[in-house]
């Protein structure tokens, strides 16, 4: 793992390491040691988090809850800004423990929820019925952006796990390995960790 020091120039401009915190640089650190790739990684990530076909609600919802697959802590821990100002609270975050018995999910929400639990845990069972649940929802378009997002939060996810980027987080997300940790919490603890704002379109 290499320090915000360490970066070569332009990766360092390219994420403003010099403002940034290690939570908020995250797996860069790691990918430094390849800065040609963490860069087209940068882009790529900033390209799926510009404002796109999907609401930032949901985009963050799959996130979090995808996260819970992985048990990614990191993913777990942070919530982004613009998903915050898209009406994600911490209420809502409990509820995907359950999605489909959720009381203030859409329909729309649900659906892309349902497909990314099986993209993440049983990608071999998504069929036409699930593509046409989603049909139900989204256009063509909507749902390549969506298996766009579920793809690379269930890699990227489950490589951060897998570099056990634990150390910057809040202690509830720093449990031993093999505990299952949730993004919810049912004590009622805020102690998630907020980061960003929405990016802006060029």
């Amino acid at each position: 793992m290499l320090s915000a020091e360490e970066f070569p120039a332009s990766l360092a401009d390219l994420v403003g390491a010099g403002t940034k915190t290690p939570l908020e640089l995250g797996n860069i650190r790691f990918y430094a040691h390849r800065p040609e790739l963490a860069e087209a990684y940068v882009r790529f990530m900033a390209e799926l988090r510009r404002p796109g076909l999907l609401p930032r609600r949901l985009v963050e919802l799959v996130r979090l809850r995808v996260a819970f697959h992985n048990q990614c802590r990191s993913c777990m821990a942070v919530r982004y800004a613009d998903g915050a100002a898209d009406g994600v609270d911490e209420g809502l975050v409990c509820q995907l423990a359950t999605p489909d018995e959720s009381p203030d999910l859409t329909p729309a929400e649900r659906a892309a929820l349902r497909f990314a639990d099986r993209l993440a845990t049983d990608h071999l069972s998504i069929d036409d019925a699930t593509i046409d649940d989603l049909r139900e929802h989204f256009d063509e378009a909507g749902i390549v952006e969506l298996g766009m997002n579920v793809a690379a939060f269930v890699g990227y996810g489950r490589l951060s796990m897998a570099l056990d980027m634990v150390e910057e987080l809040p202690d509830r997300y720093r449990a031993p390995s093999g505990a299952l940790v949730t993004p919810w919490d049912d004590g009622g603890a805020d102690d998630a960790v907020l980061l960003g704002g929405p990016v802006a379109q060029e």
